[in-house]
């Protein structure tokens, strides 16, 4: 080979190296994009997360709802809310009520769902923020954070933060006003885990342990020591056994194009805690279960109407007020003047040497629904509920020493009490997923020792007195406005 050709080849190795180096730094040629495909197995809204076989689903929602003479959990009482909490309002006076409240939320949720070979695999979680006022004059507004739902969904397991399966009437479907005539654990959700096993043709049962107790939204403990002086205006102070396990519940359902029906029961526990002085060496009285049992419908066009609804339930139960209401824990409502209207929820009462006597409480809800034309609608809705205490659990309540009450007079003396309720909501969708819409709903307390006379210390800026215990009414109004995003 002659030097020329030996040159020239060694140029040309030196070029293609140099070349292959280059290439070595420049970037790989990208995989194709992968697009958001649409996941058509679960409905509207679904897709595939991409680079997997799992179908999400985001919504949201946000709302703003004004109230007159009303709070979330209802008309302004004292001492009276959803699941026990707090209520200012009640005394209707110009230091502690004011007439009008204000909520505002927003939410986000999100349904993730696979498909295995068991079935779907499902997970479901909700979030929301919240600013609210109340109806006491002079509260500053609340601002939160929390959930309603969080649960797993797999091969007929339920487990999570869920809608109770004792549950099937939501009064929120018809009505802005919080139900006291019923505790549908919609809003606020219940901790529990439950299967449910599906027959076919509609017809399901389903078997659940779901929280007594007094966290977020659990079914709530009401047993007072009535030799305590547990009992006032408001207020009364719970004496109960420890929370040491889940309720049963159990549920049977069938459910049709034209609507469902179906029955669920539960077991709770009411068990006292301890005598007087609420210490260990003072004994306790034996433990002692309730139950409640219900039944619910629901029609779709009833009356050959198309996209009219009509459903209700009722409740039953005795030691279980909270599955009856979401009302336990004392009423207090002053009207004018000096009267005033008052009522215990207690699920269990007992006194200090003698066992826990169980309280009935029954309630029911039911809501006619009319379709004028596809943007507008109107509801008529109502329920009650009712406190009943045997004589033995009555003497002990009308001789409690009592705290804010210093004496109570009246014929019979009896505890027993009512409430019940009438409303009417309006809704206008001037465009889907936009709720524009007015409820006012009428209020009727069917007051414990009525006609009798109670001794009170000053009440916030009710003054101290003899007042008159006399049935009182009252009448709310709501406004609210909500946009919805596959929520």
């Amino acid at each position: 080979m002659g030097p020329v050709k030996r040159v020239l080849l060694g140029s040309a190795a030196g070029v293609f190296a140099v070349a292959g180096a280059q290439a070595a730094d420049l970037a790989v040629k990208a995989k194709p994009v992968e697009y958001v495909k649409v996941c058509s197995l679960y409905g509207a809204g679904f897709w595939y997360v991409p680079g997997t076989d799992t179908c999400i689903k985001i919504g949201a929602f946000v709302k703003l709802q004004t109230a007159y003479n009303a709070n979330q959990g209802g008309p302004s009482m004292m001492g009276v809310a959803a699941n026990g909490a707090g209520d200012n309002g009640g005394r209707h006076d110009r230091v502690d009520s004011s007439p009008f409240s204000f909520n505002n939320r927003a939410a986000v949720s999100f349904d993730m769902r696979t498909q295995t070979e068991y079935g779907t695999l499902r997970s479901y979680f909700d979030a929301f923020f919240q600013t609210q006022t109340n109806s006491a004059a002079g509260q500053l507004s609340s601002i939160s954070l929390g959930n309603t739902r969080a649960f797993i969904q797999f091969a007929g397991f339920t487990a999570g933060r869920m809608r109770s399966f004792f549950d099937m009437y939501f009064q929120g479907t018809y009505a802005f006003s919080g139900s006291r005539f019923g505790n549908d654990s919609s809003p606020n959700g219940i901790i529990g885990a439950a299967y449910t096993w599906q027959f076919g043709g509609g017809l399901s049962a389903s078997l659940s342990l779901e929280d007594n107790g007094q966290g977020n939204a659990g079914r709530g403990r009401s047993t007072i020591n009535a030799s305590a002086a547990v009992l006032g205006v408001g207020t009364n102070t719970f004496d109960n056994k420890g929370q040491e396990f889940f309720d049963p519940v159990v549920n049977l359902r069938l459910d049709q194009q034209w609507g469902f029906v179906g029955v669920s029961a539960a077991l709770h526990d009411a068990s006292g805690g301890y005598y007087s002085p609420l210490t260990e060496g003072s004994g306790h009285p034996g433990d002692k279960f309730g139950w409640a049992v219900t039944a619910a419908a629901l029609v779709n066009n009833p009356f050959g109407l198309p996209g009219d609804t009509i459903a209700g339930q009722a409740v039953y139960s005795k030691g279980a007020a909270g599955y009856a209401t979401a009302a336990w824990g004392p009423t207090a409502v002053f009207g004018s003047g000096q009267n005033l209207g008052v009522g215990w929820m207690e699920e269990g009462v007992f006194t200090t040497g003698h066992n826990v006597e169980l309280t009935t409480v029954w309630s029911f809800n039911a809501a006619y629904e009319h379709r004028w034309n596809p943007q507008w609608r109107t509801s008529v809705y109502g329920g009650m509920y009712g406190v009943q205490y045997d004589g033995t659990a009555a003497a002990a309540i009308c001789a409690s020493p009592g705290t804010s009450i210093s004496n109570i007079h009246g014929v019979g003396c009896s505890p027993n009490f009512s409430q019940s309720g009438l409303g009417s909501r309006t809704m206008w969708n001037p465009v889907p997923d936009l709720d524009v819409g007015f409820d006012v709903v009428w209020w009727h307390l069917n007051t414990a020792f009525n006609g009798g006379l109670a001794t009170l210390t000053q009440q916030g800026a009710k003054p101290a007195g003899t007042y008159t215990i006399s049935n009182q009414d009252s009448v709310a109004a709501i406004f609210r406005v909500q946009r919805n995003f596959l929520y």
